[in-house]
C-alpha cells in the first residue's frame, strides 16, 4: 500500500493544478495562486515521502513532471497571457480573452512552453539528483502568479507602472524561460545532513527568505527567486575550478 501514497500525493498535486487553471481563466487570480502553492506543497512531500518509503520509481517520476505541467506550467503561461493582454486593452482580464487586440498575449505562453521543455529534460538528465539544472518550473511558477497579486494589493505608483507595462511582462516570460533551461547550476534545498558548516548557502537563503517574507509580503516572491539565481551564480564562481 505505501507504494501509492507519493503518486496519490502528486494527482493532489495535479488535481490543484487543473482547477487552478479553471480560477485562472476567470481571471481570479489569487484562488489560482493558492491552489498552485498547494499543488507546489503537494509536489515537496510527494518526492520526500517516495524517499522515506523507499519506493521511487519511473512511474512516479512521470507522474511528477505530467502534474508539474499543470500546475507549474499551463497556469503561469495563462496568468501572463492574461496580465500582457490587460495591458493591451486596460479591459477587465477575464472579458473576452481572444480578443486580443495582436499577438503580444500570446508571448506570454512561452512560459508554458518552456516548462514543458525542462519537465522533459528533467526526465533525462541524470546531474539533477542533488542540484538543479536550470530555474526549477515551480520557481518560475511562483514568481509568474506572486505578480497580479503584488498589482492587485500595492499601492505603489512605480510597483503599478512596472507591472502594467507590456514590454515588461514579455521581458519576464522570455527571461523566465531561458533561465528556466539554461545551462545554470543551481543549488537545492535538499538536505542530506544538516551541519551548518556543509549547509550555509541554504541556511542563509533560507533566513533571508524569510527575513523579507515577514517584511516585504507578497512582494518578496519575485525577489527570493531573483535571490536565489543570483546566489547561485556567485556559488558557481566561487567554487575552485
Amino acid at each position: 500500500m505505501k507504494k501509492y501514497i507519493p503518486n496519490l500525493l502528486t494527482l493532489g498535486n495535479l488535481f490543484c493544478g487543473t482547477v487552478a487553471v479553471m480560477y485562472a481563466v476567470q481571471g481570479d487570480f489569487e484562488i489560482a495562486g493558492l491552489l498552485v502553492v498547494a499543488g507546489i506543497i503537494f509536489d515537496f512531500f510527494d518526492g520526500f515521502a517516495a524517499r522515506l518509503l523507499r519506493v521511487s520509481g519511473e512511474l512516479g517520476k512521470q507522474l511528477d513532471s505530467l502534474a508539474d505541467m499543470v500546475t507549474s506550467g499551463v497556469v503561469p503561461g495563462i496568468i501572463m497571457f492574461y496580465l500582457i493582454f490587460d495591458t493591451q486593452t486596460g479591459a477587465e482580464v477575464f472579458i473576452n480573452p481572444i480578443n486580443a487586440v495582436d499577438f503580444m498575449p500570446f508571448i506570454g505562453l512561452i512560459l508554458t512552453l518552456g516548462a514543458g521543455y525542462r519537465l522533459a529534460k528533467f526526465n533525462i538528465d541524470t546531474r539533477q539528483s542533488d542540484s538543479f539544472i536550470g530555474l526549477p518550473t515551480p520557481a518560475m511558477s511562483l514568481f509568474v502568479i506572486s505578480l497580479p497579486i503584488i498589482l492587485k494589493y500595492s499601492e505603489s505608483p512605480f510597483v503599478h507602472t512596472i507591472l502594467e507595462n507590456t514590454y515588461f511582462l514579455i521581458g519576464v516570460s522570455v527571461a523566465l524561460t531561458y533561465l528556466m533551461n539554461a545551462e545554470l547550476p543551481l543549488f537545492s534545498l535538499k538536505f542530506k545532513e544538516y551541519t551548518f558548516k556543509k549547509n550555509i548557502v541554504k541556511y542563509f537563503f533560507i533566513l533571508i527568505s524569510l527575513l523579507l517574507i515577514i517584511f516585504l509580503n507578497v512582494i518578496s516572491i519575485p525577489i527570493i527567486i531573483i535571490l536565489y539565481v543570483l546566489i547561485s551564480i556567485i556559488q558557481n564562481y566561487s567554487k575552485p575550478k
